[in-house]
C-alpha cells in the first residue's frame, strides 16, 4: 500500500475526526485545521499534525505550504441552519470563503483531488422525493446558501484538471456527535434532552421527516469518494434512501431508554425543511457505496454511547 498524505479539515469535530481515524488506521498521514469552535481537542487523533485556526484565514492556509497532499477532505464549517441566521457573516466565512481559499491552495500546490462535505439543506423543500442530485436547489438558510456557493466553487475549479466531489450529507448521527450543541444534530439534540431532563422539546411538527444516516456509513462514503476519478465535477447524495418521521424517531429513541420521556412540541426554526430523503442510486453506482447500518442498529449503538457520556 502506498502511504498518502491528506488534509482533513475539522478533525476535532464529529465527522472529521472519524474520517481522520479511518485514514490513519489505513496507514496514511493526516494534517488537520480546526478552530475548536464546536469540536474538541480530545477528538484529534494523536498521529495527526494539528494546525489550530480557521480555514478562512489566509495566514492559517499559508501554514500548509510545507505539505504536499494527495487529496483534501474539507469537512470543517459551521453546520447549523438555525445558527446561520444568528451570524450570517461567520457562516459565510467558515463555509464558502474557507472552501474558496482551500481550492486556490490545492490548485497552486497541485493537489488535484478535493472532497467536500456539503448538505441536503441545499435542496430546501422539494416537490418530488426521494430527491435526486439533479433537482433544482432551493436553500432556505444562510448555511445552505454558503454550501451551494461552495459547490459552485468546486464546479468552476474542476475546469483546471481537478477531481472535485461534493457529498450532500443527509442527517448524520452516531457515537462521537457533539452532545453539547443543542442547535445542530437532530438525534443528538433529542438524546441530550432525554438523558438530562427526561423531556424532549421538538421544534416543529412531528410529521416532518428526514433521512438519518449513521456515521460509519458516512465515513465510508468519504473513503470511496477519494478513490473516485472523474474529469467532471460531481455531487452525490449520502443517505439511506429511507424516510423517517420525527414521530417515528422519537418512538424509537424512547423504546431504547429505560425510562419514559415527556414530549413537548414548540414552534419550528427559521430555514427548517419540512421533509426530505435521498435518492442514493448515483452514489451506489458511481462511488460503489451503500449504507450498511439501518436506523434501529445505529440508534442502539448511539444511545449506548450517549448514556456512557452522561
Amino acid at each position: 500500500m502506498i502511504n498518502k498524505t491528506y488534509l482533513v479539515t475539522g478533525a476535532a469535530g464529529f465527522i472529521g475526526s472519524a474520517v481522520s481515524r479511518m485514514l490513519i488506521n489505513a496507514g496514511h498521514s493526516v494534517v488537520t485545521i480546526d478552530n475548536l469552535s464546536t469540536g474538541f481537542r480530545e477528538n484529534l487523533p494523536d498521529e495527526a499534525d494539528f494546525i489550530e485556526g480557521d480555514c478562512s484565514n489566509h495566514g492559517i492556509i499559508g501554514q500548509l505550504d510545507k505539505y504536499q497532499f494527495d487529496a483534501i477532505f474539507h469537512i470543517a464549517g459551521q453546520s447549523s441552519g438555525e445558527i446561520s441566521f444568528e451570524d450570517p457573516a461567520y457562516d459565510f466565512k467558515t463555509n464558502a470563503l474557507s472552501t474558496l481559499l482551500l481550492l486556490k491552495y490545492a490548485l497552486k500546490y497541485d493537489c488535484r483531488k478535493f472532497i467536500y462535505a456539503s448538505t441536503m439543506s441545499v435542496y430546501g423543500n422539494q416537490p418530488d422525493v426521494p430527491v435526486k442530485e439533479s433537482a433544482q436547489t432551493n436553500p432556505l438558510s444562510f448555511y445552505a446558501v454558503g454550501k451551494i456557493a461552495s459547490e459552485h466553487y468546486l464546479r468552476i475549479f474542476s475546469n483546471f484538471s481537478m477531481t472535485n466531489t461534493a457529498l450532500r450529507l443527509f442527517n448524520v448521527y452516531g457515537p462521537g456527535q457533539n452532545m453539547q450543541n443543542l442547535k445542530q444534530g437532530m438525534v443528538s439534540i433529542f438524546l441530550t434532552q432525554a438523558l438530562t431532563s427526561r423531556k424532549i422539546v421538538v421544534k416543529g411538527s412531528a410529521k416532518r421527516y428526514r433521512d438519518l444516516i449513521f456515521i460509519d456509513d458516512v465515513v465510508q462514503a468519504f473513503i470511496q469518494a477519494e478513490k473516485f476519478n472523474d474529469s467532471q465535477y460531481r455531487t452525490f447524495n449520502i443517505g439511506t434512501g429511507c424516510r423517517t418521521t420525527i414521530a417515528e424517531l422519537l418512538k424509537k429513541i424512547e423504546s431504547n431508554l429505560s425510562f419514559n420521556v415527556e414530549m413537548k412540541f414548540d414552534e419550528g426554526t427559521l430555514g427548517d425543511q419540512f421533509g426530505i430523503y435521498a435518492d442514493v442510486s448515483l452514489a451506489n453506482t458511481k462511488l460503489n457505496w451503500k449504507h450498511e447500518n439501518n436506523l434501529d442498529k445505529g440508534l442502539k449503538s448511539t444511545i449506548k454511547w450517549a448514556e456512557k457520556q452522561q
